[in-house]
């Protein structure tokens, strides 16, 4: 695929010939009309599908978190592309297995808080605490996002629009059947939603 400068009739859109134009962000593709395999699939390649297929299936869930948590991640890929991106490359096995630790769910240069903690509280919630003291270009006003997921289910519960970072606290209430594990992440999102922090892997709790 590649990129093209419009000329004095603008952008191409449409096939013409074997030759498509599409435009992504605002910027004008030309790419190759697609046409049928007649190679036989590898086990390479059917293997690079299953990883494609399980990173697909992981986020799936999670994509009101990402819109926010993967924003801006390059000047033309962002959100679930930009999650799935990273996820195949540092969170997932040869087997399509991923490892939640090793996964993020928001991506950025925003500061986090330091000693970030979760529990879970006898009525079914989760309580998270931070420390308040203020961090290299972090504001008070910065909200906090917060995941709880159940990965084995495939039942997300979040908040992307959390309690402030000079509150030094906040509850997640997921409706979790008893005997659910989850795995918990939290991030930083500026206060004028312009960037976020990385993601902060909490551990699996049990309800």
């Amino acid at each position: 695929m590649a990129r093209v400068q419009p000329g004095i009739m603008g952008a191409v859109s449409g096939k013409v010939g074997n030759v498509i134009g599409s435009s992504w962000k605002g910027i004008p593709y030309l790419k190759a009309a697609h046409s049928p395999r007649t190679k036989k699939i590898s086990a390479k390649e059917k293997a690079n599908r299953q990883k494609f297929k399980a990173a697909h299936e992981w986020l799936s869930p999670l994509i009101e978190f990402l819109r926010q948590g993967f924003k801006g991640y390059t000047p033309t890929v962002e959100g679930f592309i930009a999650a799935k991106s990273y996820l195949l490359k540092n969170a997932i096995d040869a087997n399509g297995k991923v490892d939640p630790a090793l996964a993020k769910v928001s991506f950025g240069s925003l500061s986090n808080s330091d000693n970030i903690k979760v529990k879970s509280t006898q009525d079914g919630h989760l309580q998270f605490t931070w420390d308040t003291t203020p961090v290299k270009e972090g504001y008070g006003r910065d909200q906090i996002m917060l995941l709880a997921y159940d990965i084995k289910n495939g039942n997300a519960f979040l908040n992307v629009a959390g309690e402030f970072r000079e509150s030094g606290s906040a509850i997640l209430e997921p409706f979790f059947k008893k005997g659910t594990s989850c795995h918990v992440y939290i991030s930083f999102v500026a206060h004028d939603r312009s960037r976020q922090s990385d993601s902060v892997y909490l551990g699996e709790v049990k309800f």
